[in-house]
């Protein structure tokens, strides 16, 4: 029983001492790049042996085994070659400094311009109107409740109510706030921007107007022939109109938003080199990390303290650690996208249309890990092809045999469907169960209401709101 006893108490301490570091490698398999190299900035922050460098030293190299002479390690390590330390001291010296260091430095400054917000805009054209203070106050009150869309935030007669302000003031500062540029702004509904627009371009008594006063949900529901009885007018004289609506701008503030340009580094690049595709990973964009060769030497000298070197020999095992983890998640998504690249040659000849179904388990069993591993590396994981940057997972997908035998993913049943959509009569478009039928005669059996929710993803209206007159 005690025996038992101590192997349970060892075991729960091994488990203990394991599942910290096994928590932090599924982390580093798992996050996408950016986020890793958050999580290494933190841990170079935290931990003094390691240091990042300029040139690959540790992620291309197999790590070694942890050896328990801490001793024999150190003073092995402590052997290095001087080139490191010189090339660090070197980089470590104040450059020279240029005469024109500090007119460059402000020129930067200079070029660093700040984009205007659509509020700094509409304060612009305030400050060069004539109305009076009351008007003004009232007026900066209302730019500040617009939203960067263009439509007032809290309705008037809700501010009416919280501010105590007359509603005749609040709306004389509305419509002259109304009267600035971009056209349509300051309104409290898409109904409003819309009819200030029209009202701008001279329209107040037109077929336009009329209906986005007055059925503009209907409108949005494309329920033309409705809005022509009820308007007592054709459904073509509707579309027409529709069709000029359609250009008006829906979200007049819009322009002035801050583009936000979302670029994403791959972290696999495949390329056709040789007549064959070869699958590179992204080491680039993640920090090279090495042991610090200061702490190597503190360890091997003798006079270091018991608890100094136990310090030291932690963070080292810890440092090892996090570059083997590195190492091991850069070789798990190779290996992923090399199976990837080898089940999936078709797309790669021809595109998208040519995916085929592939999970996760056939990818696990081929590289030889668990399927929660795979899924844990592709998330949120892109892969540069001949045919664009896709995210991992976008390979992984369930699939159809046509008659003829072969294999079709569902997303390239998707391309079929919004292929045929496309080239369909607009004047007479097809029904989800004609959708059926044709795909049928393309040799794809599926069922409607499959049809119905491929089309509901891909964001194709149904047939009756997709028909023009």
């Amino acid at each position: 029983m005690a025996e038992q006893s101590f192997h349970q108490s060892q075991s729960l301490h091994l488990h203990q001492t394991i599942a910290p570091q096994m928590q932090q490698s599924l982390q580093i398999l798992q996050v996408p790049t950016l986020e890793l190299r958050n999580l290494i900035q933190q841990e170079l922050e935290a931990n003094p042996v390691l240091e990042d460098e300029t040139k690959e030293v540790s992620l291309d190299e197999q790590p070694t085994p942890e050896d328990d002479n801490f001793d024999d390690e150190f003073a092995q390590l402590s052997r290095m070659d001087d080139e490191w330390r010189e090339y660090l001291s070197q980089s470590r010296t104040n450059r020279p400094r240029r005469d024109d260091d500090d007119e460059r430095r402000q020129f930067l400054l200079d070029s660093l311009v700040s984009e205007k917000t659509l509020q700094d805009h509409l304060l612009d054209q305030l400050s060069l109107s004539d109305a009076d203070d009351r008007t003004r106050e009232l007026s900066t009150m209302l730019i500040g409740n617009t939203n960067d869309h263009g439509f007032l935030q809290t309705a008037v007669e809700e501010l009416c109510f919280t501010a105590g302000i007359p509603l005749r003031d609040l709306e004389a500062a509305k419509e002259l706030v109304q009267s600035f540029d971009p056209v349509g702004v300051c309104a409290e509904d898409l109904r409003e921007c819309l009819l200030i627009q029209l009202d701008r371009l001279d329209k107040h008594h037109s077929l336009e107007y009329r209906i986005v006063d007055k059925h503009l949900d209907d409108l949005a529901k494309k329920r033309y022939p409705l809005i022509a009885r009820k308007l007592n007018v054709t459904p073509e004289q509707i579309s027409r109109a529709a069709e000029f609506i359609a250009t008006l701008d829906p979200k007049p503030g819009s322009r002035f938003q801050s583009g936000i340009n979302n670029y994403i580094t791959p972290d696999v690049v495949v390329e056709m080199i040789g007549g064959e595709y070869l699958v590179t990973t992204n080491n680039d964009s993640i920090p090279r990390l090495r042991i610090s060769n200061a702490y190597k030497e503190l360890m091997a000298q003798g006079n270091s303290g018991q608890d100094v070197r136990s310090y030291i020999r932690d963070k080292i095992r810890n440092g090892k650690f996090l570059i083997r983890s590195i190492h091991q998640r850069q070789q798990t998504i190779e290996n992923i996208a090399r199976e990837i690249v080898t089940r999936q040659q078709a797309f790669l000849e021809h595109g998208p249309s040519q995916l085929k179904p592939m999970n996760m388990a056939q990818v696990a069993d081929a590289v030889g890990v668990h399927e929660t591993t795979v899924s844990r590396a592709i998330s949120g994981k892109y892969i540069a092809t001949p045919h664009g940057v896709y995210e991992m997972k976008y390979f992984f997908t369930p699939g159809y045999q046509t008659e003829s035998g072969e294999s079709m993913s569902n997303t390239s049943v998707k391309n079929a469907l919004a292929d045929l959509v496309g080239k369909e009569d607009s004047h007479r478009p097809y029904s989800d169960q004609k959708i059926v039928e044709e795909l049928k005669k393309k040799g794809i059996s599926i069922a409607r209401r499959t049809v119905a929710k491929y089309r509901d993803e891909l964001n194709i209206l149904p047939s009756h709101m997709r028909k023009t007159y």
